[in-house]
């Protein structure tokens, strides 16, 4: 099949059924700039206009652009130069954003890790990304203080949210809260004073649009994780293509939106709704240190929250709590979904349509490596036409994307209406896998075509529908979790022989690791003694049952029989 007349027929139908008035390009309301300089533009623009609320702590366009400019400085002083890492071990609070952007500021690269990751995870990740500063929460100290005395990272700087807690809250505050804050012992950085010490006047240099800007670690289906490399371009890109279509159009003086995010900023998602769509458009942002049902709905009663990216299974929490009918939701006029162990269906969009007045909708198809939010489903919720084909309606690609379903095996087209991989071509692809030239060959085709991995079609009428995920890779509360990454944590137990890991369906997390291992000769370790291993190596998501067996099925050329395994469980 011809490529050019396929790409033509399919741009045809996408213009058909484009929905009426919504843009069919990227819009930049300030340029092609990189994200600090839409920073740097609103804070000029509305200097006093709230930029983050943190249960009763504020910070305003102004300060949130001095602030990060004074992080930038003091990454300055200590001899932090363009593509120099720096890695921020926080959950969200206001501490992220100023190092988020004095990171990019200075022109550094910004590698966030989960907090939920341990010693063994952290090694990795930051072995291999070489980082030459650390910040992290003070809570989080001994986990990340012998990593950087192992890799040699010099400075590390920590805070906490004690110092943070507000004298009359808009909302129940977290448990992060109540921990008072730790006493810091040289050469550990108290990081708020520091910055507020640094000087104020602006870097003598502006951060390049192609330059690489961060590492987002995301896993595979081979091996551990690996550091995507994402650029400046990639950010606001993204935004361009997504924002205007989905949530409407920015005018120079920015949006009078109020968005909520909970979502974990060093996540990719995260990283989108709480750090850039706000910068992008100049909303107010209302951000939260985690989930918690009551304080959603606190929050938004208080700030009059218009826009806020929920999970279904959020949204089922606050429909099945008892006390929903006290809160004022009304405000809410936006609130874009995400499935992942519930799916947005008929009932879930009635209900939360009486409670609130606002729709649900699908977000977005993407992915770590296309900065996500590749298609849209925006525009196609009259009478339901997006619940209407199922399963996974995600709409059209956004403005600049293209997406092609190609046969796993041979790479070949195919027609529309079939299942095949989903192949993306995106502006804000990646640069790459950071130090991964051999998989960087395999996945990435001529053309600029990113082979995902994933099950997909293209209906006969040009709509995308996602059918499934990468083969092996789990989810688990939402959370992606690949067997190869576990099997080779666990690799690295000297009592482990043979390990294979499959999933297991769970009613309440949607799936659960499970571990099949061999010990070596000589050992007497039993599964709970492993998994209380893995609770110490791994994050707690990731951590698997453990079944210990003495030998595992294995094919004539050597690899472990998974179908046997799932079986089993």
């Amino acid at each position: 099949m011809n490529e050019q007349a396929y790409l033509q027929q399919v741009r045809e139908l996408h213009q058909a059924n484009w929905p009426q008035g919504a843009p069919q390009t990227p819009l930049y309301p300030h340029g092609e700039k990189p994200v600090t300089e839409y920073l740097a533009e609103w804070a000029r623009v509305n200097p006093n206009k709230p930029a983050i609320h943190f249960y009763g702590y504020d910070l305003s366009y102004a300060e949130l652009d001095e602030l990060s400019t004074r992080f930038a400085n003091l990454l300055r002083s200590y001899g932090i130069q363009p593509g120099d890492g720096v890695t921020v071990f926080m959950p969200n609070c206001p501490q992220f954003h100023i190092a988020y952007f004095g990171i990019l500021k200075c022109g550094a690269v910004h590698i966030p890790v989960s907090p939920l990751s341990k010693e063994m995870e952290l090694l990795h990740q930051l072995g291999d990304s070489q980082p030459k500063v650390a910040l992290c929460l003070d809570a989080l100290l001994p986990i990340m203080q012998p990593v950087c005395e192992k890799l040699g990272i010099e400075h590390l700087l920590a805070t906490s949210y004690a110092e943070l807690t507000p004298e009359n809250p808009t909302a129940t505050l977290p448990d992060l809260f109540l921990a008072p804050k730790v006493e810091l012992v040289d050469p550990i950085v108290d990081f708020l004073p520091a910055v507020k010490a640094a000087p104020a006047e602006p870097l003598d240099y502006t951060p390049g649009l192609d330059d690489l800007a961060a590492l987002n670690y995301t896993s595979g289906t081979t091996g551990l994780p690996k550091g995507v490399m994402h650029t400046q371009r990639n950010m606001i890109g993204t935004m361009a293509a997504f924002y205007p279509i989905v949530f409407g159009e920015v005018g120079p003086e920015g949006t009078d939106q109020v968005m909520l995010n909970f979502l974990p900023e060093f996540w990719i998602a995260g990283e989108n709704t709480g750090l850039l769509m706000p910068i992008y458009s100049g909303a107010t942002l209302v951000l939260m240190a985690r989930w918690d049902a009551v304080a959603f709905m606190e929050l938004v009663q208080h700030y009059k929250v218009n826009l806020s990216c929920v999970l279904v299974d959020s949204v089922d929490e606050i429909l099945n709590h008892p006390d929903h009918d006290k809160y004022d939701l009304s405000s809410l006029n936006t609130t874009p979904c995400i499935s992942f162990i519930k799916k947005l269906n008929h009932d879930y969009r009635q209900r939360w349509r009486a409670l609130t007045g606002a729709t649900l909708f699908e977000t977005a198809y993407g992915m770590t490596e296309t900065h996500t939010c590749d298609t849209f489903t925006a525009g196609f919720q009259d009478d339901d036409f997006d619940l209407s084909i199922e399963p996974a309606f995600l709409g059209l690609p956004v403005p600049g994307n293209e997406i092609k379903i190609c046969d796993f095996e041979t790479g070949e087209l195919l027609p529309l209406g079939s299942e095949g991989e989903i192949l993306v071509r995106t502006p804000t692809m990646m640069k790459g896998y950071w130090n991964k030239p051999d998989v960087n060959e395999t996945l990435f085709l001529d053309g600029g075509w990113y082979r995902t991995g994933d099950l997909g079609m293209l209906t006969e009428q040009g709509y995308f529908r996602y059918l499934g995920r990468r083969k092996e890779m789990l989810k688990v509360n939402g959370m992606s979790v690949f067997p190869t990454e576990v099997e080779a944590m666990l690799g690295q137990h000297p009592a482990v022989g043979a390990c294979g890991v499959v999933g297991r369906p769970d009613e309440k997390k949607g799936q659960v690791p499970v571990a099949f291992l061999t010990l070596k000769p000589g050992f007497e370790e039993t599964e709970e003694s492993l998994r209380d291993w893995c609770k110490d190596a791994m994050a707690i998501f990731k951590v698997p049952e453990i079944r210990i067996k003495d030998q595992l099925p294995m094919t004539p050329t050597g690899k472990i029989r998974k179908v046997e395994l799932e079986q089993e469980v």
